[in-house]
């Protein structure tokens, strides 16, 4: 659309429905954009959310080196051979819809899926990292 096009209006439904119009007479279609649920942008952030979901400091750590070893604490990390997602490495990574349909995204979601996980097949975040450091994986 030509920047000479674009003018100001005075009220934001009038500028939806000009931007509608103009998009409908140029042949686009305007749809809405999903709302997204907060992300986590950092290790750091990552780390601290943990933390408060895992006061007790060696089922932490134990959960923080294996999420180290997997991931990096990067929340979006994908493993190009065999498609795992996230912090914990989920496979297939849409398994972690179960704990939130952020699951992409949120740190949060993925850490609370990871814990459960892991107290489920190991009985502890601590349990999942004896059986990682026997085996290389978990």
């Amino acid at each position: 659309m030509p920047a000479t096009f674009i003018r100001r209006i005075a009220s934001p439904k009038k500028a939806v429905t000009g931007l509608a119009v103009a998009a409908a007479t140029a042949g686009m279609a305007l749809t809405a954009a999903p709302a997204h649920a907060a992300t986590t942008s950092s290790a750091a952030d990552a780390k601290a959310i943990a933390k408060q979901m895992i006061p007790d400091s060696a089922q932490y750590n134990a959960f923080s080196k294996i999420v180290q070893h997997e991931s990096g604490w990067d929340v979006d990390a994908t493993n190009p051979s065999s498609g795992a997602y996230g912090l914990v490495q989920a496979l297939p990574g849409s398994k972690m819809a179960s704990a939130g349909s952020d699951w992409k995204t949120n740190a949060k979601t993925q850490i609370e899926w990871g814990l459960n996980y892991m107290n489920d097949r190991y009985g502890s975040p601590a349990g999942a990292w004896d059986f990682w450091q026997a085996n290389g994986w978990y």
